[in-house]
């Protein structure tokens, strides 16, 4: 059920258009598995992948299998994973002030923006993600931010926007589309996902929404997941069970029945940008 329809002599003003964003495709091996199955079974509409992590090349290939899936490019500055840090696309010696001691990204931020990075590296190492997925040849259409770290301040949000410009790939948020609630990851507990879900999606009014998820699985490794600490108000804990809530309410045939029953029309960015 990834991709809704119009109803016949509905007036397009009248239309609940919704963009069901998941973010972090290419996170890890159980991130990318949960959203080819919430592709597949459930109602993904755009995926938000990311150059930086390990699993990025299973997630090119999931692409490659599925092409009609729209992506996002989700860049990336911070890394929050303990035991599971990333770091830049390009050298340390390129951008060393986007990187800790041991060369990964810093995992929030305050610890971001404490290190003082320079515009004119972080310019360099959004562009080099950008690069790397068009050299592989992924269809992009629009640009995403992880943890909002590249809108962080208004020197960053002028980068972004260039390169935005430069590449001609739209910003999500920026293109018109309204802001629903996002399905709470780790505010409300896993057993209620699918019950908050339902209650957003019967509230939605004619217009152009975006709900950001973040599918997964419980797994091992997702249960091995868990953040440094950030210090800051979100720290992540119980991942797999929240983020495997979340692909079960993806999936769910209430959601579905939902979604059908208000004649909600299930769009990507590459519907809307073209």
């Amino acid at each position: 059920m990834n991709s809704g329809c119009g109803v016949e002599g509905e007036k397009p003003r009248d239309e609940i258009k919704l963009i069901m964003r998941c973010d972090d495709l290419g996170f890890c091996h159980s991130a990318n598995l949960a959203f080819e199955k919430v592709y597949k079974e459930g109602i993904l509409t755009s995926a938000e992948i990311m150059v930086t992590p390990p699993w990025f090349n299973e997630a090119v290939e999931i692409a490659r299998k599925n092409p009609k899936l729209d992506l996002g490019l989700h860049l990336v500055l911070t890394s929050e994973w303990q035991f599971y840090s990333c770091g830049p696309i390009l050298s340390v010696t390129e951008v060393p002030s986007l990187v800790d001691n041991e060369g990964h990204f810093f995992p929030s931020k305050r610890s971001f923006l404490a290190a003082r990075p320079k515009p004119a590296e972080v310019e360099k190492e959004l562009r080099a993600q950008i690069e790397k997925a068009l050299k592989k040849g992924l269809n992009i259409s629009h640009l995403s931010t992880h943890m909002f770290a590249a809108k962080f301040t208004p020197k960053l949000k002028a980068i972004t926007k260039k390169l935005s410009a430069e590449y001609k790939l739209p910003i999500s948020g920026d293109v018109g589309e309204k802001r629903g609630e996002w399905l709470p990851t780790y505010d409300v507990p896993h057993l209620k996902k699918e019950k908050v879900l339902a209650g957003i999606l019967k509230k939605l009014t004619p217009g152009l929404w975006m709900i950001v998820n973040h599918p997964g699985l419980d797994t091992p490794e997702m249960r091995a997941m868990k953040t440094v600490g950030l210090g800051e108000p979100g720290e992540l804990k119980h991942v797999a069970a929240h983020r495997a809530a979340e692909t079960k309410a993806l999936t769910s045939k209430r959601i579905k029945q939902i979604i059908k029953n208000r004649k909600i029309k299930l769009i990507s960015y590459r519907d809307i940008l073209g």
